[in-house]
């Protein structure tokens, strides 16, 4: 199914200005359902500006009423202009997260080892070399590399990190884990986002200081 070109943003949009169920967002910009109730929380990195779709020609006015009257509506994307899609290189990452993907891949490495470096190269944007190095301890910065989700710190998605576990599980003859968070524990996830958002608002507060300047992030 074809998503928006800017599928957080779009998310951000519909959460603030329809009542179109998480579900449905999520299901529309492709998302996980625990990145677009972060989202409606502004449990997110940074505060999203909303991209509308209908101005984008992307959804119209009309799928989205038939939406909002019917929660199992799914929402069908208008044929847009093609969008060019890198398909050589490794992901493209911005630099204010970039010292976050040693941690991420730690924890990859950590939790789900039957997933190849490759698989993880893709997923995170990185090269076989920082992966190795990561996995047998040589990395000039191991002492400070702590394991963390991917994507809380938010180097990929909770459906592509999903979709990677999954085939990595199938070649190895494993079970793929079920996703059992939607059962009882959004609340724990979520306060775990809000925590570090506030921690990482935090930190920047204090480097700030120190420089005496003013968080220009902080709300």
């Amino acid at each position: 199914m074809a998503q928006p070109l800017m599928p957080h943003a779009t998310a951000s949009w519909l959460v603030d200005s329809t009542a179109l169920s998480f579900e449905q967002i999520a299901e529309f910009c492709g998302l996980h359902i625990l990145e677009v109730q972060a989202i409606a929380d502004d449990t997110a990195a940074t505060k999203l500006t909303g991209r509308d779709p209908v101005r984008a020609h992307e959804l119209t006015m009309e799928e989205i009423e038939k939406g909002q009257a019917d929660p199992d509506y799914r929402l069908k994307m208008m044929k847009g202009p093609e969008q060019i899609r890198r398909t050589k290189g490794p992901r493209y990452t911005p630099v204010s997260k970039r010292a976050d993907k040693p941690d991420g891949i730690a924890w990859i490495i950590r939790n789900h080892p039957e997933i190849t470096d490759g698989a993880i190269g893709k997923l995170i944007g990185t090269t076989r070399n920082t992966i190795a190095a990561i996995r047998d301890r040589s990395h000039w910065n191991i002492a400070n590399i702590v394991p963390k989700d991917p994507v809380t710190l938010g180097l990929t998605s909770q459906r592509e990190l999903d979709a990677a576990v999954a085939k990595a599980a199938k070649a190895a003859g494993l079970e793929a884990p079920v996703d059992t968070r939607l059962e009882g524990d959004r609340e724990a996830l979520i306060e775990q986002l809000r925590a570090e958002r506030d921690a990482a608002s935090r930190e920047t507060d204090e480097v700030s200081t120190g420089l005496g300047f003013e968080n220009p992030f902080k709300s």
